[in-house]
């Protein structure tokens, strides 16, 4: 693994600012895209998995007060995918091409990126976010041009299109990542490998959505030749993060769990074990993006909100919504490709624990898997530490080098 350098300080220091920009710009709503874009026909025309829509010229820019554009050629994109019970859906998302040739080996790869937690808003949408320059992981995106390989950033379902997004939805968002890579190959505009190389990456939300794709890939995209995935910080049982966010900074994140849950499960009628208090918050974080949502929430305790004065974490073990919940976790089905899982042991988010604990069940299962635990204080100090070691560990699968395994020793 190469052993950080100036451009990985760069990186961490353009993430810390991308963090804080988004934190002092709470109320922003990057529109960019005329939101006909953003409706899909109806009904959707024929098709699979992964075709494409629609498509339009799009931007990315990595520093928007002075207007500085990536080096790459940016589509947005509609697509074919499909939801938590297999239904069609059209979900939008971003594919960026880089400018300069390809200098490694083979065909240019494709990195499918699972974006971390955005909101639930339609103005949340990473494609708009990143027509903006208002997208916190900007810099990891740009990281990943800068080393040749295209990228194809998905919005997931129900964000920019109509419909809430199923936060944190292992299906839902497993196929939404696979169907993006499929769609990006299949764009004549982005001039891509229709069959090349594959990785996925993603970062707490987006860690999720990687490991839930890269589990789902085996039935659902078994033609894709992905050469990897990383997952960072997945929460990978929302009963345990779930416990830990009540009262927390960032206890927002719940109501866009409980608005997700009543989406992709409405027979729950999650709206009715809430209070006045409870129902407020939902009609707000409906609409706010996650700097937003955590200013206007934090340490919030979600036994004010429901009716019977119980936190939200009591009611998981309880049915009927102990087996919908259940049926998010993951680790309970190998991945093929081999998979780098980065977690740091004083994440204040996702807990570390849970997270290791899916990293062993891969293993028990016979998954090629890197655990890699970090001692870097917060959730978004994890990431940071992450980025150098997930670009390296990409570099090596896109370069044929055999994928490190430690199974049996973390």
């Amino acid at each position: 693994m190469r052993a950080p350098g100036r451009a990985h300080r760069l990186l961490g220091a353009l993430l810390s600012t991308a963090v804080g920009f988004a934190l002092l710009t709470v109320a922003a709503a990057p529109v960019s895209a005329e939101p006909s874009f953003y409706d899909p026909p109806s009904p959707l025309p024929p098709g699979q998995p992964g075709d494409v829509i629609k498509s339009e010229p799009s931007e990315f820019f990595i520093d928007p007060v002075k207007l500085i554009r990536a080096p790459a050629q940016v589509q947005r994109i509609m697509y074919r995918s499909k939801n938590t019970h297999g239904e069609p859906i059209a979900v939008t998302g971003t594919v960026l091409t880089p400018d300069a040739e390809w200098s490694g080996a083979g065909e240019r790869p494709i990195v499918g990126y699972a974006p971390g937690t955005q909101g639930v808003g339609d103005n949340c949408a990473p494609s708009k976010a990143l027509a903006a320059g208002l997208e916190y992981e900007g810099p990891f995106i740009a990281g990943m041009l800068t080393r040749g390989f295209a990228v194809v950033v998905t919005d997931y379902e129900g964000l920019g299109t109509p419909g809430m997004h199923t936060y944190v939805n292992r299906a839902a968002e497993g196929h939404a990542v696979l169907d993006a890579i499929r769609a990006a190959q299949r764009l004549p505009q982005a001039d891509l490998p229709d069959a090349g190389p594959v990785g996925i990456a993603g970062y707490s939300q987006g860690g999720g959505a990687s490991a839930a794709a890269a589990e789902l890939a085996p039935e659902y995209a078994p033609e894709l030749d992905i050469k990897g995935a990383y997952a960072g910080a997945v929460p990978a049982d929302l009963a345990k993060v779930a416990g830990v966010l009540d009262g927390h900074y960032a206890a927002g994140f719940l109501g866009y769990s409980v608005l997700s849950l009543d989406a992709a499960y409405p027979e729950l009628n999650l709206p009715d074990l809430l209070n006045e208090k409870g129902r407020q918050l939902l009609a707000e974080v409906a609409t706010q993006c996650t700097p937003e949502a955590i200013t206007a929430h934090a340490f919030t305790k979600t036994a004010t909100l429901t009716k019977d004065g119980r936190p939200l974490a009591a009611y998981l073990d309880e049915e009927p919504y102990a087996s919908r919940v259940a049926e998010q976790r993951i680790g309970e089905r190998k991945p093929e490709a081999p998979t780098l899982v980065v977690h740091s042991a004083l994440d204040d988010i996702v807990p570390y624990g849970q997270g290791r604990q899916m990293a062993k069940e891969w293993c028990a299962q016979g998954a090629t898997v890197q655990f890699s635990t970090s001692l870097v204080p917060s959730h978004v100090g994890g990431a940071i530490r992450a980025y150098p070691e997930a670009f390296a560990w990409l570099d090596a699968r896109f370069a044929g080098k055999r994928a490190p395994d430690n199974c049996g020793r973390f």
